[in-house]
């Protein structure tokens, strides 16, 4: 895990940029293409990565550096003169690998654009389920590169079955100092992250149909495989459930049963349940059948306080 984000997040761009400043295209064509590769895939890196590790604001970073860059090599270009075309079969691998790098990050760019746009499903509308606090949106959105969860909506996989209403769940990492998610790289002291803790909140007036609070928080990156949801909380709001998990141990305040309006306190969020770290999972689906999983519900989508979020996505808590 460790290994494939310091590749994919620091590495790749660092060696992206590193190209383009050390090893620039001398023709027009190689240039504009290697400049447009380079910035496809800083583009795709930035809306298909989850950026609570390292940081969230890294990928403005980059794409500050990639911008300044390209206007220094340009004005070069201009100054020197080159040809229209690559010249030698060095010249013409480097365009080669510029068009690959264009189709490769034009691709998931675009899927993960695509992510932002509404799935084909009924929409449920909540509030903000935060007290204070800053969130970032780890899972989230309609496409798999920006919510892993939609891998849950594949009927032939027989263990997604009893989990398939989380297909369109939203996961939240908590920002502290400097937009961190967390004291260190991946503590593994659950307390060390930002979210463990956060005052959760009913997104929406409802009925508590069912609630967990006694399941241990795990140390990082531990996890339970089985109770996957941890400490939770069900809230049914008319025709949908609403479901908050890995919520903290002891920190649950309703119980099934219990009536709740908008912005009535439901618990803190926690590390319990199939959590590899802190983090918020909420999802709305239909409610399960008698004698079904809890959460194998048909799946719906959530707008959170008007908005539709993804991927890197931030949200402000709500203030006392």
């Amino acid at each position: 895990m460790t290994a494939m984000v310091i590749g994919l997040q620091v590495l790749l761009p660092l060696a992206l940029l590193a190209w383009l400043l050390l090893l620039p295209a001398g023709s027009v064509a190689g240039f504009v293409l290697q400049a447009a590769g380079t910035g496809a895939m800083l583009f795709a890196l930035a809306r298909v990565a989850q950026w609570a590790v390292p940081v969230w604001w890294l990928p403005w970073v980059y794409g500050v550096l990639w911008l300044g860059l390209v206007l220094y090599r340009a004005v070069g270009l201009r100054r020197v003169g080159r040809t229209a075309l690559p010249v030698g079969a060095r010249a013409w691998a480097g365009l080669a690998l510029a068009v690959l790098l264009c189709a490769v990050g034009g691709w998931f760019g675009a899927r993960a654009l695509m992510g932002r746009g509404l799935p084909p499903v009924e929409v449920v509308d909540i509030a903000n389920p935060f007290g204070p606090g800053r969130y970032l949106v780890g899972n989230g959105g309609s496409t798999p590169v920006v919510n892993a969860h939609m891998q849950t909506l594949d009927a032939g996989v027989a263990r997604f079955r009893p989990w398939r209403g989380q297909s369109y769940a939203l996961d939240f990492f908590g920002l502290g100092p400097f937009g961190l998610r967390a004291d260190g790289w991946r503590p593994a002291d659950p307390q060390a992250y930002a979210i463990f803790g956060a005052e959760l909140r009913a997104p929406c007036a409802g009925t508590i149909v069912a609630a967990e609070g006694d399941m241990p928080d795990f140390r990082v990156p531990d996890q339970d495989p089985v109770n996957r949801l941890g400490n939770h909380v069900i809230l049914r709001c008319g025709k949908a459930e609403i479901i908050l998990a890995h919520m903290r141990n002891g920190s649950v305040s309703v119980a099934a049963g219990d009536i709740v309006a908008e912005g009535d306190s439901l618990g803190q969020a926690g590390n319990s349940g199939a959590s590899t770290e802190p983090h918020l999972h909420i999802h709305a689906q239909r409610p399960a059948p008698d004698g079904a999983p809890p959460i194998s519900g048909e799946p719906l989508a959530l707008r959170v306080a008007g908005r539709f979020l993804v991927r890197g996505d931030r949200l402000s808590g709500q203030e006392d």
